[in-house]
């Protein structure tokens, strides 16, 4: 009970070098490939999934914006996948740290930016400013939207890391307050450990509904700028 709290968000290291870039390489390892003609029931799962989350996602877009398929796919992938591998215990979540989240935020928003700019340039510089606008609000109304612009991939950064740490940090507690109770009161020890599993299989969802929410709001980005 007296181990930091937050002693488990801290990027692991090996004689002085960080893991973090092992660690967020090894989700890759967990997709296999199969060159088969008939592939077995995991593959086919995998493969089954992906189509149906594709078509959800991508079923919006053109033929441009179709072209971000396979970064969209890889990217649910592997932060859903870095998400459950955090559940098991004395392991690393690094989408609990907000610089790395930060890193996979701003450069799919700024390129998602860029390509309505660059091809629907009139279009990108008219959300700046409503239709019918009265002239004496027009500044104060491109201030405001330039400010909603850029908090975009920071509220996309902030989302994930927020739901990720809350759900270990109240695993944490509640696995901390069911061992101190287990020489207290078996009875409450019991309940709070029904609870935790209860937490888990909940922190299970939230661990896929994240990767999804997080991909879902890119691919919206997107189609708003193609």
């Amino acid at each position: 009970m007296n181990e930091n709290l937050f002693a488990s968000f801290i990027a692991p290291m090996i004689l002085g070098l960080p893991l973090a870039t092992l660690i967020v390489m090894f989700p890759s390892l967990l997709f296999p490939t199969s060159n088969r003609l008939v592939n077995n029931r995991l593959i086919s799962l995998q493969q089954w999934m992906l189509q149906l989350v594709s078509k959800q996602m991508m079923g919006i877009h053109n033929a441009k914006g179709q072209t971000w398929a396979l970064m969209l796919m890889s990217l649910i992938l592997f932060i859903g996948s870095t998400n459950l591998l955090g559940l098991l215990p004395h392991s690393f979540t690094p989408t609990t740290q907000l610089s790395m989240n930060l890193g996979m935020a701003i450069p799919l928003w700024a390129g998602a930016v860029v390509t309505g700019f660059r091809n629907k340039t009139k279009a990108s510089l008219a959300h700046f400013l409503p239709q019918g606008t009265p002239t004496p609000l027009i500044p104060m109304l491109i201030i405001i939207e330039t400010i909603s612009l850029f908090i975009q991939p920071i509220a996309l950064a902030v989302r994930l890391t927020a739901n990720i740490t809350a759900g270990h940090l109240l695993i944490h507690l509640i696995g901390g307050a069911a061992l101190a109770l287990m020489s207290i009161s078996t009875t409450m020890a019991l309940i709070t450990f029904i609870i935790l599993v209860l937490l888990t299989m909940l922190e299970f969802a939230v661990a896929m509904i994240q990767a999804y929410v997080f991909t879902l709001l890119v691919s919206l980005y997107l189609h708003d700028n193609t």
